[in-house]
């Protein structure tokens, strides 16, 4: 049997990236009235999820753990109660463009820069200090939620849900 000599980290950063490409491939074909779908009235359309999927990657990204980029700078502002509609296509766009610059990230920092700590301010104004491990960590499980929700919105309507 040959020995597998990738990192625990290098398995978890792979398959993130192929959970990804599988959400980008589930909504690349839906229509604008698909991505209006919404669970029940009062609860976010799909294509809100995308967009707060995409806003949330690069705020704790860009922002909390403080790697600058002017286009992830614009991305923080998609996914708020009024944001524009997005199509599938910029939406697409949108999960590429926020993957590749955590991708990036993630191929430049060593394990043990994952001890580093940055400022976060929590919901109810106080500042805490979080670990970019912790921040990987979050923004992961994070996808992985909406994208759940997402996947079960498209299944309830009849439509191709994530492949996972």
């Amino acid at each position: 049997m040959p020995k597998d000599t990738q990192s625990t980290l290098g398995v978890i950063y792979e398959n993130w990236a192929g959970y990804n490409k599988r959400l980008k491939d589930c909504i690349a074909p839906l229509t604008n009235e698909q991505l209006s779908l919404q669970p029940a009235p009062r609860m976010w359309p799909l294509g809100q999820m995308v967009q707060h999927i995409i806003s949330v990657r690069a705020g704790w990204f860009s922002g909390t753990l403080q790697e600058q980029d002017n286009l992830m700078n614009e991305y923080m502002l998609w996914g708020q109660p009024d944001s524009p509609e997005r199509s599938a296509v910029e939406l697409v766009r949108g999960l590429d463009e926020t993957w590749a610059f955590i991708e990036s990230c993630l191929h430049r920092w060593s394990p043990a820069d994952g001890a580093k700590t940055f400022p976060d301010e929590t919901e109810d104004g106080q500042v805490v200090e979080v670990s970019r491990s912790w921040v990987i960590y979050h923004v992961l499980e994070h996808d992985l939620h909406h994208g759940s929700e997402i996947s079960l919105i498209l299944g309830m309507n009849g439509l191709q849900p994530l492949d996972i």
